[in-house]
């Protein structure tokens, strides 16, 4: 086996064997490859990533490893403490198995770039190819722009673009690759450690957190695959009836999913238009709902490899780093808790602490309620739906959050602010889901389910008053923002 024919598959949030571009450019440059995946506890405790998320991780590297196998790749579980110490660790991998060429898919994050940059630089020192692909987004980054050749700030006319090339190339689903001949099989070459921290071949040892609920987020390849093709065949048609109430199972559930890779934005669009091949010409159905909550996705993607600040606690408008936040631990921390007196903004944190996951409209509903009724910062919020959420995702959590507290890419004014009990009203009128999760409200009637605090009955409850008074804390946000933009 000539050196150059020997390849390491790096994988990070892209946890899958089918549709996955390195992993396919892989085997088709080498004869033989081993694949690698490096835990990096505490760079995940700085960027707040979620527990549940890492265990969620810990379960898909079990069955990862398993898939790899059939293809006769061994799999390199490795922990390292964190970014800085990651191109030592490949290069020691790639000694180790007399690697010559590494692959992966690119992560857009600014200290996952540097991370890469600072590996493919350590390797080319040794005449090591190091070679990184687009595989995140069904369109890469950098290629939906103006007519000028910028790159998009608003959502619509992104999705315009987007859609217009996408209508021309469309996005194959790729197959899982081909195994590598027995003959082939790398193996350690003197049985040792790989080095670092972690044990050579263990996927069970070197990282272990609190266990997610198994039977809510499967991580087997036919559970996932059957929860997409549920959802396209049975829930699509009507998604854009259902998705707001989240009383009613009417979301798809692939946000995990997709956030560490183990299914593909194409998977997700090949499954949804083989369902509705004419989506894409009818904006009304819920099929193109679903398919513009993926390029929602894409949007955020691309906006981050544009503006890199996104990813360095930046807002994306300049001028509303002059709002004048609030401080105040006591109204962060009943926001928190879901303590604040209303119950749909209750509800849906306390579903957030208990399960790990938020529906999307209750994502808006919180985020609104925390940067405009409480104008408390929204990297408060930002970071702590990431150190809970188990899709946790940079892009898309930065995006929603600045999107929410108007200092993102948006279309609509800094004056709008979401009236949580109108929007509790709207999305969940007999208070279905409040109930679920305020269980001090079960008694409740629907007429007061909303402002509970104006039922007669409510000197029984053990519940909050509300914190904040809606109307006049709308009226101090947008003055807030007049001000730091010098709105007169």
């Amino acid at each position: 086996m000539s050196h150059n024919k020997s390849g390491l598959m790096w994988f990070r949030a892209d946890l899958r064997t089918v549709d996955n571009t390195a992993l396919l450019a892989a085997r088709e440059t080498c004869d033989s490859l081993v694949a690698l995946y490096l835990a990096t506890p505490m760079q995940w405790h700085e960027h707040h990533v979620a527990p549940i998320q890492i265990d969620f991780i810990h379960r898909r590297l079990q069955v990862l490893r398993e898939q790899l196998r059939a293809l006769n790749i061994p799999l390199q579980v490795m922990e390292v403490a964190d970014f800085s110490e990651v191109p030592a660790a490949v290069l020691r991998l790639v000694n180790e198995y007399q690697v010559g060429h590494v692959f992966c898919n690119k992560q857009y994050e600014w200290n996952e770039l540097q991370r890469d940059h600072q590996t493919g630089h350590l390797l080319s020192q040794h005449q090591i190819k190091f070679s990184a692909f687009d595989d995140s987004c069904v369109i890469p980054p950098g290629e939906v722009l103006t007519q000028k050749g910028d790159p998009f700030k608003v959502y619509t006319p992104f999705r315009r673009e987007w859609l217009k090339q996408f209508r021309m190339q469309g996005a194959a689903v790729q197959p899982v690759p081909a195994a590598v001949e027995a003959s082939h099989v790398l193996g350690l070459s003197n049985g040792s450690s790989v080095g670092a921290s972690g044990i050579a071949g263990k996927v069970d040892e070197p990282f272990t957190y609190p266990q997610t609920d198994s039977m809510a987020w499967p991580v087997d390849e036919e559970a996932i695959r059957q929860r997409l093709l549920t959802f396209c065949e049975e829930k699509a048609e009507d998604y854009h009836k259902y998705r707001d109430f989240p009383a009613f199972d009417g979301t798809s559930c692939l946000s995990p999913y997709l956030a560490l890779g183990l299914v593909s934005p194409r998977q997700c669009l090949a499954a949804l238009l083989h369902e509705a091949p004419n989506c894409l010409d009818e904006p009304e159905s819920g099929a193109f709902c679903w398919l513009n909550e993926l390029v929602w996705r894409e949007f955020y993607r691309h906006l981050m490899v544009a503006f890199p600040q996104l990813s360095r606690n930046q807002p994306f408008i300049a001028w509303t780093r002059n709002v004048q936040w609030q401080e105040s631990d006591k109204a962060l921390k009943a926001w928190q808790q879901g303590l604040t007196g209303f119950p749909i903004v209750d509800a849906a944190m306390r579903q957030l602490k208990t399960t790990g996951w938020m529906h999307n409209r209750l994502r808006m509903i919180t985020a609104s309620f925390l940067t405009k009724d409480l104008l408390i910062h929204w990297q408060a919020g930002e970071q702590w739906f990431f150190s809970h959420l188990i899709d946790g995702d940079l892009a898309a959590n930065n995006g929603g959050w600045q999107w929410a507290a108007s200092t993102g890419t948006d279309a609509q004014p800094y004056f709008r602010v979401f009236n949580p009990t109108t929007q509790s009203e709207r999305f969940d009128p007999k208070g279905e889901f409040i109930r679920k999760w305020v269980h001090e409200l079960k008694d409740v009637p629907d007429k007061y389910i909303h402002e509970p605090h104006k039922w007669p009955g409510a000197v029984t409850l053990k519940y909050p008053k509300p914190i904040v008074d809606h109307k006049a804390a709308r009226l101090r946000a947008i003055d807030r923002f007049k001000l730091a933009k010098g709105d007169n």
